[in-house]
């Protein structure tokens, strides 16, 4: 077996420590690899990522949702050129983003991203169900293709958001 004053620095081998009676493995690494730096994006990224995943799992699950409770079928008018239902789909994906954002910064845990995540998507949801309700006749409007109605919803939409981020923020 080499040496570890032989190894090249640019490389990390693992090696067994021979002398040692439980036969643990000894980590060799350049030192500019041992930064605390270094070690901590070791450690936090992958966090990160699982994180950022189940956040963006939850934003799909929540606009697929919406997609279903619409009165109008957003994906094929989209598919169909309406510009007016593609503003108010991508209205619906920030407003749901929003908050979950602010969720996932308050959270420790993915089990805290998921509850307080979907949390947040019910509560847009039913909001935005109360939106849809209350400003009758834009779903009509969005299907003729009438972007100033898409507009106002986006508008109302974003608004619930902020104030629902506000509040989740603390």
């Amino acid at each position: 077996m080499r040496q570890a004053e032989s190894l090249p620095s640019a490389a990390v081998f693992v090696l067994t420590n021979l002398s040692n009676d439980l036969g643990e493995l000894q980590i060799l690494m350049p030192p500019a690899l041992q930064s605390p730096e270094i070690q901590a994006f070791a450690t936090g990224f992958p966090i990160t990522l699982m994180h950022t995943g189940v956040t963006i799992l939850i934003l799909f699950i929540g606009a697929a949702i919406y997609v279903m409770l619409t009165p109008h079928r957003e994906i094929a008018l989209i598919r169909e050129g309406n510009a007016a239902a593609a503003l108010s789909l991508g209205g619906v994906l920030v407003g749901l983003a929003a908050p979950l954002a602010v969720s996932m910064n308050a959270s420790a845990s993915v089990a805290e991203i998921a509850i307080w995540g979907f949390s947040t998507v019910a509560v847009q949801l039913l909001v935005f169900r109360l939106v849809d309700m209350l400003l009758r006749g834009l779903p009509q409007r969005i299907r003729e293709g009438e972007v100033s109605a898409a507009a106002l919803l986006v508008g109302a939409k974003l608004a619930t958001a902020l104030i629902l981020s506000a509040a989740v923020a603390g």
